[in-house]
């Protein structure tokens, strides 16, 4: 990288999560005494992105750049030294980006939560990565780093082995104040992720040819409704991508260090039965809908009739998201003692479990944006600290030996060990 270019680039600024983005990365900038500049298709809206969010700032640039013209992409990528890309959905402008960073060894950082699209930019562009010498990381917000480094900063505090993971999001609104929690923009990934979740079962198999061993005792997930000892309320399946992307860190951790994978599932928790019937009915209409291109028209051109209220093109208040809060509680199991091999079998059932906890405010844009910028950050602080020296990553992979998890704790996302116990 050379010195002249910017320390990062923020693409798809006008946006709803873009406009979050500016408005950390103008903090962060001049507590870390960095150089950042915008970008996006209109000169006149990112002027007034920059007026806004970021006016104590001197001399930000503006970068012209279109999702349709490949030349002004790398115009744009050639620029900075880490392109932060909040242009979404993923699984349609995210591809022409990637290209554009390879071309010119531009590292990149994103918000996806769309395991296809993640999955499927490993499978076609880590080899080019590694080449470029440049690190491509997705799911640097709300999906998936409390769910990814929660999981790391179990196992690096359990002192033994790990052997399964079960994570329990919460999120709630400390305030009456009524609204949509979710932009538009979200909505809309979910609902082409969903109709192409059928995609996950090849593209994995073409990802990962050789499966990982079988590990014992295996962990079972526990079907679709039960009670957590370390959740209050009735707990489901988490349909995010929070799984996906942990198990792509433990299947990294036990090819790069030989560390045993850890078992993972996730669920959410909601508080009364009444709100479990009233998501299932609303989640078995998104489903079945988003399976049908007339049904996701509909679910697009009335968002908030589907949703309960929930999804806006306006997006959320700002004082409904100040007031939000989120935590996911890890229980894990394991063992006391560490055998030699990854595969060794222990004599014993697990014999000890550690409750751990990861928690903040504003999960879906004000602390995904704080996550988002760290990492983009981290990249050029600790690049020494990153195991490899280019690739498709996910964060747990790349941020496992940095300081990202302390950044964040000192931004007020909370990392911290509940409880250990050995049975």
């Amino acid at each position: 990288m050379t010195d002249e270019r910017l320390d990062f680039v923020i693409f798809g600024a006008t946006g709803y999560t873009g406009k979050y983005a500016v408005k950390v990365a103008a903090q962060l900038a001049k507590e870390k005494e960095m150089k950042f500049g915008v970008s996006g298709r209109r000169k006149q809206a990112l002027q007034a992105v920059v007026k806004e969010f970021a006016s104590d700032i001197e001399d930000v640039p503006i970068l012209i750049a279109d999702l349709k013209d490949e030349e002004s992409l790398k115009k744009m990528t050639a620029q900075a030294k880490v392109l932060v890309n909040c242009c979404g959905p993923y699984r349609f402008y995210g591809e022409p980006v990637i290209k554009a960073c390879i071309a010119t060894h531009t590292h990149q950082v994103d918000v996806s939560g769309e395991p296809q699209y993640i999955e499927s930019i490993q499978l076609k562009y880590n080899k080019a990565a590694e080449e470029a010498g440049i690190y491509i990381i997705s799911a640097c917000g709300f999906d998936s780093i409390p769910c990814d480094l929660g999981i790391i900063f179990t196992q690096q505090k359990f002192n033994g082995e790990v052997n399964s993971i079960e994570t329990y999001l919460n999120t709630w609104v400390t305030t009456k104040v009524s609204g949509a929690l979710i932009h538009y923009g979200t909505y809309e990934s979910a609902i082409y992720g969903i109709a192409n979740f059928h995609e996950l079962r090849e593209l994995r198999s073409k990802l990962y040819p050789e499966r990982l061993p079988q590990f014992w005792p295996k962990l079972k997930p526990r079907g679709f409704l039960h009670k957590s000892s370390i959740s209050e309320g009735w707990s489901m399946v988490f349909p995010g991508s929070d799984r996906s992307v942990a198990l792509r860190t433990q299947r990294f951790l036990y090819e790069k260090y030989k560390q045993r994978p850890a078992q993972v599932q996730t669920y959410f928790t909601l508080k009364s039965l009444f709100s479990v019937l009233t998501t299932a009915i609303f989640g078995l209409i998104f489903v079945m809908l988003s399976k049908y291109e007339f049904g996701r028209n509909l679910l697009l051109k009335y968002p908030t009739f589907f949703s309960g209220g929930y999804i806006s093109r306006e997006g959320p208040k700002p004082e409904i998201l100040d007031n939000t809060r989120f935590s996911i509680t890890f229980k894990a199991d394991g063992w006391t003692e560490r055998l030699v091999e990854p595969t060794d079998k222990h004599d014993n059932l697990p014999n000890k479990v550690m409750i751990t906890k990861v928690s903040g405010t504003d999960p879906a844009y004000g602390a995904t944006c704080v996550m988002l910028l760290l990492s983009a950050i981290t990249i050029l602080k600790e690049s020494d600290k990153i195991p490899v020296t280019g690739g498709v990553l996910s964060a747990g992979a790349a941020f496992n030996k940095t300081s990202l998890i302390d950044e964040l704790i000192k931004k007020d996302i909370k990392f911290e060990v509940v409880s250990s116990i050995e049975t």
